[in-house]
């Protein structure tokens, strides 16, 4: 999944502290809305069948590669699909417009912070294909991978008509697999996962050989059929970033959909969240991710350990930083304590402003990763 959040330089509203290992870069003027070009060519189809969603956040240089490979595509050529780009308050960057004016591509800025879960939602009512496809930035597609994608999604029908969600392989960087799909999470799972390298806590690896049903598959890489979609209200927008899919996934089982993956068909995701660090403020947010999903999905009494759990593993960071004399990690580990006091409370709308806090201070950490999908 995306890292989806809004820069600014106006840090006056943030817990004291947060502007210095965490500052934001940049700021710009929004632009107006880029509007989409046909394809060129009397034989375009007038409606696309697949549409492409890519949420970007400093990582114009990344989504701009990944455009350029899906516009090499005969689908993208003859106007069977459109590559839709959401733009989550990056800030000013020439490859904007540049994509804007690429035949079959449409560019929409947000005038504010939205989340990833928000930004896809709206990157899937502009768009128009009876099939959605969401792609991180990050990720690189092999040529005529959007032609096989769009034979799969016409083929699928026929081989479960209730096929909602379709995962694909996906790849590191030295062509190693990386898990894209797992069983839900439990309270259970989720302790014992602590003891398992991070690439293996949430995801577990499928076998190669042909498709096969799966609980759910990641936001990374996911074919979604718009009737499921729509149905369900898209994402919940209550995530603001991580396990919006597992969440997704289980509301459409729950609603009479399948979920699938499809190991012949595979992409190179290049900077997944286990592959990376975790300063303090992305925990901050995943750990909300976290409780929310426990707070909808497990037992009352399994989201109050959780929740306790979280809250103490708070406070020993906290702790460790200020013994370390790192301020900001203490201060933002101070606020993390705070947010899980919010979510067990049910004060949602306090909760949803320190995501907004946090969420402010990644746009170093997604802008490290720009231009690296070489």
């Amino acid at each position: 999944m995306a890292v989806a959040v809004f820069p600014t330089t106006d840090s006056s509203d943030a817990p004291a502290g947060w502007a210095h290992a965490y500052a934001p870069t940049g700021h710009r003027t929004l632009a107006p809305r880029l509007r989409t070009r046909s394809p060129a060519g009397g034989s375009a189809i007038e409606t696309p069948q697949l549409s492409v969603v890519i949420v970007n956040f400093c990582q114009w240089r990344n989504t701009a590669r990944l455009t350029r490979q899906l516009r090499r595509s005969e689908a993208v050529r003859r106007g069977a699909a459109e590559v839709v780009i959401v733009d989550n308050r990056s800030p000013a960057d020439r490859a904007a417009r540049k994509l804007s004016k690429l035949s079959g591509v449409s560019v929409y800025l947000n005038e504010e912070n939205q989340g990833f879960a928000k930004a896809v939602n709206r990157g899937s009512k502009l768009s128009r294909g009876e099939w959605v496809l969401l792609l991180n930035p990050d990720v690189t597609v092999p040529p005529g991978f959007l032609d096989d994608v769009l034979d799969a999604a016409q083929r699928w029908p026929a081989l479960d008509p209730r096929a909602g969600v379709i995962g694909f392989q996906m790849r590191h960087r030295d062509g190693t697999k990386q898990a894209s799909s797992g069983p839900f999470p439990t309270l259970a799972s989720t302790l014992s996962g602590l003891l398992l390298p991070r690439s293996r806590r949430k995801c577990r690896h499928q076998p190669l050989v042909g498709r096969r049903a799966v609980p759910w598959v990641t936001g990374g890489c996911l074919l979604v059929r718009r009737d499921c979609f729509e149905q369900l209200g898209g994402l919940d927008e209550t995530f603001f970033l991580y396990y919006e899919d597992v969440d997704f996934c289980r509301r459409v089982r729950a609603a009479g959909w399948s979920v699938w993956y499809e190991p012949d068909l595979q992409v190179t995701h290049h900077w997944p969240l286990h592959a990376r660090q975790v300063p303090p403020p992305l925990r901050l947010v995943t750990r909300h991710a976290l409780l929310t999903y426990s707070r909808k999905h497990w037992p009352a009494w399994q989201s109050k350990v959780l929740t306790g759990m979280v809250w103490l593993e708070a406070g020993v960071r906290e702790l460790a930083a200020k013994w370390r004399a790192q301020s900001d990690a203490g201060i933002c580990y101070g606020e993390l304590r705070r947010l899980v006091a919010d979510v067990s409370r049910g004060r949602t709308d306090a909760a949803a402003e320190r995501i907004r806090h946090a969420a402010r201070f990644l746009d170093t950490i997604a802008a490290a990763q720009d231009g690296r999908t070489e």
